[in-house]
């Protein structure tokens, strides 16, 4: 077998494993307690750029329905926001320019604590739910919250944000318990 013929082998192989690998998705999450000054929001923006997600989740964006302008990044035009009008609390979904990805339909509520879209990327369905969770009462909030979308969420689901709750031993501080009501949103 001449040195050609091996490379053009190898070269078959390669793409045949690109095809058999496919898209992937990169997805951060990111808690930035608050967007109104300016510098912070240039330092998120290039964060966010340096990472370069498929798809990047932000919480407490303390931003309100109006400043959808304020989370701009060059190469995310896709943006999502669930926002409270007194400047608190705040999710938002910002999705990269270099996937194919289509809305279906987008929940949220009027406080910003989430925001749930449904959608298909690269020809996948896929559901996607961003919380804030309050400070306190976090677990019986997400427990509640996931039992209001039970109808909207299926195989597909990606629950991310800032949920104010241990869920595992790695999550707790030495004083903290796993209580009743984090035991029983884990299950």
């Amino acid at each position: 077998m001449g040195q050609e013929t091996k490379e053009i082998e190898e070269n078959w192989k390669t793409r045949h494993k690109m095809v058999v690998v496919g898209p992937h998705i990169s997805i951060i999450t990111l808690n930035v307690n608050g967007l109104n000054s300016p510098i912070k929001r240039h330092r998120v923006a290039g964060w966010i750029k340096e990472q370069d997600p498929t798809i990047c989740c932000l919480q407490e964006t303390h931003l309100s329905p109006k400043d959808k302008h304020r989370l701009r990044v060059k190469g995310w035009r896709t943006i999502l926001q669930a926002n409270n009008e007194q400047k608190k609390a705040g999710v938002a979904i910002l999705i990269s320019d270099k996937v194919d990805f289509k809305a279906k339909q987008i929940k949220k509520d009027k406080e910003g604590q989430y925001i749930m879209i449904k959608g298909t990327l690269h020809q996948e369905d896929i559901t996607l739910i961003n919380i804030y969770a309050p400070n306190t009462g976090a677990p019986k909030f997400v427990k509640q919250l996931l039992i209001e979308l039970k109808e909207d969420i299926n195989n597909n689901i990606i629950i991310v944000g800032e949920l104010n709750t241990p869920l595992t031993p790695m999550d707790r501080t030495s004083r903290q318990k796993l209580n009743k009501e984090i035991i029983q949103l884990n299950e």
